[in-house]
């Protein structure tokens, strides 16, 4: 049975493209192969600013938005998540979509496609990492980032590149291995040892 990769839209506002690139990644992963891909749109979710009475590590979920997304990570064995930069930062919905829960993203490899102007999303990816990487995910250091990516878009789609291509192969290359490597931890974890 193929690993389980979410493909994560980060961003909620309206008016985001995040949906046309997490598209073009997700069908990319699909075709890749090595993956049972699914693209999850985390503004279906509505989250809220956290507000779970208890902290995450008990998982003591009160709420049904907290449970739905708990049961989504949970279900996953890798992820990547399409992140716009904001102030040389990744989207606040990142952020609070990562502390909503603790034990579900445990040993799950992670990479980031980030996008924005000249600096191509790099900057809000850097921190993304360490912020993903205290929930023992690893960040593995490929990924796709996509300058400029306005110039892209057409009809309402994102039209990847050559280079865009090589980066995502290498980054699903990257994550298989270390989907493979890090399954014995997330069994213990899912058995709740």
């Amino acid at each position: 049975m193929a690993p389980r990769l979410h493909t994560v839209i980060a961003s909620t506002r309206p008016g985001r493209i995040g949906p046309m690139v997490a598209q073009w990644f997700h069908e990319f992963a699909a075709s890749h192969g090595k993956f049972d891909a699914k693209l999850v749109d985390l503004a279906e979710f509505n989250l809220p600013l956290y507000d779970e009475p208890h902290h995450p590590m008990r998982r003591q979920y009160e709420h049904e938005h907290t449970k739905k997304w708990g049961a989504s990570v949970n279900a996953a064995d890798a992820f990547v998540f399409v992140i716009p930069e904001y102030n040389f930062s990744p989207p606040p919905s990142f952020s609070n979509a990562l502390d909503y829960v603790f034990w579900e993203w445990q040993y799950k490899p992670v990479a980031f496609v980030s996008y924005g102007g000249v600096s191509g999303g790099l900057r809000a990816a850097q921190p993304a990492r360490l912020q993903a990487s205290t929930l023992k995910m690893m960040p593995i250091p490929e990924g796709v980032a996509l300058p400029n990516v306005f110039a892209q878009l057409k009809d309402g789609k994102f039209v990847g590149n050559d280079l865009n291509a090589q980066g995502a192969a290498a980054t699903l290359n990257e994550l298989s291995k270390w989907s493979d490597a890090l399954q014995p931890l997330r069994d213990q974890v899912r058995k709740g040892a």
